[in-house]
């Protein structure tokens, strides 16, 4: 079922036309034009989406791309696929749950929506766009009846405090609010919790390869 949703954000008290909707093959040059806003070198040019991703994420699961258009103008894309997780077996990369993106491996019958991937366009970081595609995607986990949305938080604070607190420890830290996290605070800004943290989920130095499962639990479900 297609998704479209028409609003307002606002700017210093301006208000601007917004819409969040399934992305699709006319939007995927400004897809990668995002990416390479949001990851710009010495980031790797060939990690950025490219459009057999794409193809597969408007082909095999289209209510899972989402994008976001300010005053006509693409601003931010959020993607996800179903998976069947258990609670009781964590443990996995961002490149097996996801097939590195291309989501060949998305499971029409999974219990959980798993984020894929995030980008808002630096220019409309101030307006909480990564928020709002992500209570869209909460409708969908709703709509679906599934059991939750998850997806795996980097924690790019980490690398400053590493020598003297452990992964644990730090989110601890910045669930207390005693540590500002770039990544972990905004998830739990969108409503995400904590579920456990995963060593070696992304090459990823500034998080010491860690990350942390964030979910938002389906509220109509128990």
């Amino acid at each position: 079922m297609a998704y479209q949703s028409e609003f307002y954000v606002f700017d210093d008290g301006k208000p601007l036309s917004a819409v969040i909707r399934n992305y699709n093959t006319n939007d995927f040059d400004e897809l990668i034009q995002i990416q390479a806003e949001c990851f710009p070198p010495p980031f790797p040019s060939e990690l950025w989406w490219n459009k057999e991703q794409l193809t597969n994420h408007t082909t095999l699961f289209p209510e899972g791309a989402l994008c976001m258009e300010i005053e006509g103008e693409l601003a931010g894309s959020l993607t996800g696929l179903l998976v069947h997780f258990d609670p009781n077996h964590p443990q996995h990369t961002w490149e097996e749950v996801t097939d590195s993106g291309y989501i060949r491996n998305h499971q029409p019958d999974g219990n959980t929506l798993y984020i894929v991937d995030i980008s808002v366009r630096p220019k409309y970081r101030k307006l909480g766009l990564g928020k709002l595609m992500m209570q869209a995607m909460y409708h969908l986990v709703i709509q679906k009846s599934l059991d939750r949305l998850l997806g795996g938080g980097r924690m790019p604070g980490y690398h400053k405090f590493a020598e003297s607190l452990r992964a644990e420890q730090y989110v601890n830290e910045v669930v207390k609010g005693e540590i500002k996290d770039p990544v972990i605070t905004f998830l739990l800004r969108c409503g995400r919790t904590p579920l456990t943290i995963v060593e070696n989920y992304l090459d990823d130095e500034e998080s010491h390869n860690y990350a942390v499962l964030m979910e938002w639990k389906n509220p109509f479900k128990k």
